[in-house]
């Protein structure tokens, strides 16, 4: 795994030194603070490199082109909203998707597979334990963005969010979200009304860095991906984990996301 993962830097092998307690409490410092964390240089020049050239010929000629119009919820129906509600103003998403299914031996499997890497993010949310998926599509993905093309605004299902860019393009797409703009307790739509019309004073706007790890938390922060510009596609691989074994999608969600289905 040092091949992967600079272990120097972020000593994920080492859980019982007093460097490893530190960047752990640093990361929980941060979500905190700012709603998220990035570690530059997380994944290493080289297997940030090997792991976007890995995915390329297959997502130029076998990934899904997942567009869409949809609200922040992904949902059709909410609960005390009428379908003329601001918070369910309707946006357009476009990416192109590669599941794990499709990266067998890529650098992003190997690391996902890597116990340390589960406890490490277990570690930094304050939960006794993570669990990789049983879905043999989800469990990793890899995304590009194209000119154009966005994620458009929106909630995740999981708790937090844990990606790493892979490529960067030429230009947009930065991560803008605004971090804790509901709650279990209260939904705000008035607030992800405000938000969907730019008028919320606290939305952020970051640029990722190659190989970083980035880890936020998704479910109670609206967030999106700004349009790509330019000729170089963004590459980001998404990690899913949850804190309960055994988490697999139905078949009509992985048709649904991916345009077929292994379930």
């Amino acid at each position: 795994m040092k091949q992967i993962v600079d272990l120097g830097l972020y000593p994920l092998d080492r859980p019982d030194s007093p460097d490893y307690a530190a960047l752990v409490a640093r990361c929980r410092e941060r979500l905190a603070a700012e709603g998220m964390f990035e570690l530059p240089g997380f994944l290493r020049p080289e297997a940030t490199r090997k792991a976007a050239e890995m995915a390329a010929p297959a997502m130029a000629t076998a990934s899904h082109r997942h567009a869409r119009s949809h609200n922040v919820y992904f949902r059709d129906t909410v609960e005390g909203l009428t379908d003329d509600h601001p918070a369910m103003t309707k946006v357009e998403t476009v990416n192109h998707t590669l599941c794990a299914d499709q990266l067998v031996g890529n650098p992003v499997i190997a690391l996902y597979e890597w116990q340390p890497f589960a406890d490490f993010l277990a570690a930094t949310m304050g939960k006794p334990a993570l669990y990789r998926m049983d879905d043999p599509m989800a469990r990793v993905n890899i995304q590009a963005s194209r000119a154009g093309e966005a994620l458009n605004w929106h909630f995740d299902r999981s708790e937090f969010t844990t990606t790493i860019l892979l490529q960067a393009p030429e230009a947009g797409g930065e991560l803008e979200y605004r971090k804790d703009l509901r709650t279990a307790e209260d939904p705000n739509y008035a607030g992800v009304a405000a938000a969907l019309r730019g008028e919320d004073p606290l939305l952020r706007k970051v640029r990722l860095k190659e190989g970083a790890l980035n880890v936020f938390r998704g479910v109670d922060t609206l967030h999106r991906v700004v349009q790509v510009q330019g000729k170089v596609e963004r590459l980001v691989t998404i990690f899913s984990f949850y804190d309960r074994p055994g988490v697999t999608m139905t078949a009509k969600e992985q048709i649904g996301f991916y345009g077929r289905s292994a379930a």
